[in-house]
């Protein structure tokens, strides 16, 4: 990145931080193998673990169950111009041990289309990247009128 394209590189605790504020996020995986993305509810686990909460038997858990996806997540005000993107890349896997199933129900996320049977999904980070744009400043630096 140019250090006047107005783009910022996060470093991982602050990408962490932002996405811990944000309550949705798009997870990115193959289906027939074409790029599928799809928007979810998450929250964080210990170690920026992404947790997704979802129907046991949904096409989603049989796409992505022991693949490498992708999750971003991000916030952008358009009316200033700016704005941030973190993708975590890593293994998605349903969590299948009943202890660790009954932990999160109390603080794992909240399915926004409960289902009578649900499952967790936790993508572990291998990679977790972002940036920030700073509102307003083109490639040279200068202030764009608005």
């Amino acid at each position: 990145m140019n250090p006047d394209d107005g783009f910022r590189e996060l470093n991982r605790q602050e990408c962490l931080r932002l996405m811990a504020t944000t309550p949705v996020g798009r997870i990115v995986h193959t289906r027939h193998a074409l790029p599928a993305v799809l928007p979810v509810n998450f929250c964080l686990d210990g170690g920026g673990g992404v947790l997704l909460r979802t129907a046991a038997q949904s096409e989603l858990v049989r796409a992505v169950d022991g693949v490498v996806v992708a999750f971003e997540a991000d916030e952008v005000d358009a009316a200033a111009h700016s704005g941030w993107s973190v993708v975590v890349t890593g293994r998605a896997a349903v969590v299948t041990d009943p202890a660790e199933h009954a932990r999160l129900c109390l603080v794992g996320p909240r399915s926004w289309a409960p289902s009578h049977e649900e499952v967790f999904v936790r993508i572990e980070p291998e990679l977790i990247t972002g940036r920030q744009l700073t509102g307003g400043r083109s490639l040279y630096g200068a202030r764009q009128p608005l």
